[in-house]
């Protein structure tokens, strides 16, 4: 047996060639280690509903059980390749009744029973190491469908965050817009009550009619957007869309959480992107090796013992006996080159997932240091638009106070309140913004995802 194992073929590690920096360059040059987020870290942003929906997904998203119907596959798939590596043994029993021809007309034929029965079985030898590959091809199978499973909770997870938030975010700005279209009216109201009395021109009401009715133009997109993300979530959900409902959360009072990003080597263990592309190159590494086992010959081993016999009271007799023992070997002498060309094509494949491989880390790696940088920026972007909404705030009141008494015109009014109106909206997309950069940067650092979290997954979906 070491003879045989040591003619097995070798299977290429499943190696990127490429080397993790040592830290983030939007890390701000921290390169402590970290721990990975928490698998439930949606909660720390302190929002009821996006805990609800996150649980509902978690448990109804058709992709995540599309997935898990995959891994099931896959294990499958491992015990058929495993079971090429066992004998196989085959028993059969028969009986059956014949008559031959008579040779004499007018007599009849000579008619009788026959008994038998058989035990038989077949090894192939893994001389080449070939069925072992196949195995390891459908292990490494196996280990990218669990990964699998967390890529797709993952992209489950950032869905829900993101579309959620969004939704938020344009409840917001309805709530801002609808605000905006009463000062627009309260100003249009005085507007009209100085045209009668002859201090304000036709002029003066055109335009702020105007602005009014552009806030009111304002009102059906954002309702739109809230109506289409309610409807996503549903989806996400495996929900119909008249099941989902989300009440209205001022986005100032959502935490977002402080986050550690840690080494970039870490990241990269932690992500099931990464992962499930390093499985997938193993797996045809593997199915190279068998590729180029198939050139060489295969031996088999065969045997095969039983009974037969004219009469069942003779069955178990000595004479009864059969038997048969014999090796075979089989190699392939034309094939029209289709062997190498299976070989070409397995390596052709095996070099497609390294690339894939490479790209998933630099895809990886470009994601973390993108949400880093997002969030970092988000916040200067959300503390610099509450300034210019105070600011604008206050510019109005003065603005509004001094129209009132007569002493500025409508032209001076009006700019402000368009500064006032842009503000508020600017304020709300910021803060959008930022909750979307939090989630997406728990996305990048791997979500809190483990490989026990699939397997707990396949247990209990197979209980």
């Amino acid at each position: 047996m070491l003879a045989l194992s040591a003619c097995a073929l070798p299977i290429e590690p499943a190696e990127s060639g490429l080397t993790a920096p040592v830290r983030f360059v939007a890390g701000g040059g921290a390169a402590a280690p970290a721990l990975g987020p928490d698998p439930a870290w949606w909660q720390a942003f302190g929002a009821p509903d996006l805990d609800r929906l996150m649980a509902g997904a978690m448990a109804g998203n058709l992709d995540m059980a599309a997935s898990i119907a995959r891994l099931r596959q896959a294990d499958a798939a491992l015990r058929i390749a495993g079971a090429q590596l066992l004998p196989f043994v085959d028993a059969s029993a028969s009986v059956a009744r014949t008559r031959g021809t008579s040779s004499t007309p007018g007599t009849p034929a000579n008619a009788g029973r026959q008994y038998g029965g058989s035990l038989s079985a077949s090894y192939q030898i893994d001389f080449w190491g070939k069925l072992a590959a196949q195995q390891q091809s459908a292990q490494d199978s196996v280990s990218a469908a669990e990964f699998d499973i967390g890529t797709v909770t993952l992209a489950t997870q950032s869905s829900v965050a993101v579309t959620l938030f969004d939704l938020l975010g344009a409840q917001e700005q309805l709530a801002v817009q609808q605000e905006n279209l009463r000062t627009a009216e309260r100003t249009l109201l005085i507007l009209r009550e100085r045209l009668t009395v002859g201090t304000a021109t036709g002029l003066d009401v055109a335009q702020q009619e105007t602005v009014v009715a552009q806030q009111r133009g304002q009102v059906p997109p954002l309702r739109r957007t809230i109506e289409a993300d309610t409807f996503a979530l549903a989806t996400l959900s495996g929900l119909m869309p008249a099941e989902v409902t989300v009440a209205a959360q001022r986005l100032a009072t959502i935490r977002v959480p402080e986050i550690a990003a840690g080494l970039p080597a870490e990241v990269l263990t932690r992500r099931p992107d990464v992962r499930q592309a390093e499985a997938n190159l193993a797996a045809a590494s593997a199915d190279v090796t068998v590729a180029r086992a198939a050139l060489f010959p295969t031996i088999t081993l065969t045997a095969e013992g039983g009974l037969q016999s004219i009469a069942l009271q003779t069955l178990l007799r000595p004479g009864a006996t059969i038997y048969g023992i014999g090796a075979n070997i089989a190699q392939t002498i034309f094939d029209g080159g289709q062997l190498r060309a299976q070989l070409e094509q397995t390596r052709a494949r095996r070099e497609e997932l390294l690339a894939n491989y490479r790209r998933a880390i630099l895809a990886a790696l470009q994601d973390t240091e993108t949400s880093l940088s997002a969030l970092a920026n988000d916040r200067e972007s959300v503390t610099l638009q509450a300034a210019r909404v105070d600011a604008a705030q206050r510019a109005f009141a003065v603005a509004d106070a001094q129209f009132r008494a007569g002493t500025i015109d409508l032209l001076t009014l009006l700019i402000t309140q368009s500064n006032l109106f842009t503000a508020r909206a600017a304020l709300a997309q910021a803060q959008t913004s930022r909750l979307q950069s939090a989630a997406a940067l728990f996305i990048a650092l791997g979500g809190g995802w483990t490989v026990d979290i699939a397997r707990q997954t396949r247990t209990r979906t197979a209980s």
